[in-house]
């Protein structure tokens, strides 16, 4: 089978490009190896909400439109956004094909599938950043009595067994889950690294109203000083609830959450956690003061109206410095969570364009092999490119170089 282009992947990201394809009449099909928002519908938890309102929901030619935009979706929702939108725009999706080898040729590139192999002069891997749970070696050394749950495996408090529960990592992720176990019943500790500290609301607004208004989700590749520091970053403490409740580890402790620094090691089944959890929190206040600044620099300069007063929240509150153990073979502990991150599985790639840590090598989503392009990646082209609403730029300027690539060839 031959085709111009071959996108890999049906998620938002997949869409939008096949969306940017047809509108520049370039024949493409997409390959899903499940169904259209595969992962939305089989590695997220039941309450899991977007951490951006509604209003921000859009893909190229479709905005959310519903009665509700200062809200944030439930997957349901979403998966209804991104099937109807495969609908509305005509997506070549091939469902139910799994991408076993893609390798380039003198013609461009040979994928092949479950379902047969395609022959295409460009390609673009949009199957997502979250593929693989990143759990560190040191999970191994767990006792036997202690059971392991990634957030792509928990649906609900359902799973877990009876008893205490460690969830380390304190992004987004890790905030989220620790406040719904907690929630159970359960005693919880959760384990602080590296984290952002921002509020749900400022000034009577959302933080993403701030973030969108003040252009930093719009901020490009070329506008940071380092862009692989940038590319990892944590996704901050946020939570999308009707309440529009903010989450960080005030709230967290004050709901009666134990708090321990980074993980550091497990030796003989007693977890040995780092002494610079002050120094974590320390920083993450800074960082948020700053990007208050931010926003009331933008607001004087806008002449915004309509926002309540400036203000500051309080530091994050350290009474004492965390204990550096905890044994877990004798201990409350049942469960941990590894909130660790997670990174994407490109293992069917036989194309030499990986970095030593493993990594897709590209400049702003054009892959360091001639027509192969990448799409969905944190910070690929603008701050905003692993959200829904990111994807639909990312995937123009994207598709706007493929046709170039293109038209370079027929010369």
């Amino acid at each position: 089978m031959k085709v111009t282009a071959v996108v890999i992947g049906g998620g938002h990201s997949g869409l939008a490009m096949s969306k940017c394809l047809t509108d520049r009449s370039i024949d493409h099909v997409v390959i899903e190896r499940g169904e259209v928002a595969q992962s939305w519908k089989t590695q997220r938890w039941d309450s899991l909400r977007l951490l951006t309102p509604n209003w921000l929901t859009r893909l190229p030619g479709r905005e959310y439109d519903g009665e509700n935009p200062d809200e944030f979706m439930a997957m349901p929702e979403l998966i209804d956004f991104i099937e109807d939108y495969s609908a509305a725009i005509a997506a070549p999706v091939q469902c139910g094909t799994t991408v076993t080898s893609v390798s380039r040729d003198e013609n461009g590139y040979q994928v092949v599938t479950d379902q047969g192999t395609w022959a295409c002069k460009t390609v673009v891997l949009a199957s997502g950043a979250c593929n693989v749970a990143s759990v560190p070696e040191l999970a191994a050394a767990l006792p036997s009595s202690v059971n392991s749950v990634t957030p792509l495996e928990y649906r609900n408090t359902g799973q877990l067994a009876d008893g205490g529960v460690l969830v380390v990592g304190a992004s987004a992720t890790g905030a989220q889950l620790a406040d719904e176990i907690h929630r159970s019943g359960r005693p919880v500790t959760i384990s602080v690294g590296e984290h952002v500290r921002m509020p749900r609301t400022y000034r009577g607004r959302d933080v993403q109203w701030w973030m969108d208004g003040a252009g930093l989700l719009d901020e490009t590749l070329d506008d940071v000083d380092d862009i692989m520091r940038a590319r990892h970053v944590p996704s901050p403490q946020l939570v999308g609830t009707p309440e529009r409740a903010s989450v960080d580890l005030n709230t967290l402790v004050e709901s009666g959450i134990e708090l321990r620094g980074r993980l550091g090691g497990i030796r003989d089944g007693v977890a040995q956690f780092s002494g610079g959890f002050r120094n974590h929190c320390m920083l993450a206040d800074l960082k948020m003061n700053r990007l208050l600044n931010t926003f009331d620099e933008w607001a004087d300069e806008s002449k915004c109206e309509d926002v309540a007063d400036s203000h500051r929240f309080g530091p994050t509150r350290i009474d004492t410095e965390p204990p550096l153990e905890m044994d877990l073979k004798h201990g409350h502990i049942k469960t941990v969570v590894w909130a660790t991150g997670f990174r994407p599985d490109h293992s069917w790639l036989d194309v030499p364009v990986f970095d030593r840590k493993g990594r897709i090598e590209h400049d702003g989503g054009v892959v360091d092999s001639p027509g192969m392009y990448i799409l969905g990646m944190p910070f690929l082209r603008r701050r905003k490119s692993s959200f829904i609403h990111g994807a639909g730029d990312d995937a123009n300027d994207l598709s706007d170089h493929l046709a170039g690539y293109l038209d370079s060839m027929a010369a």
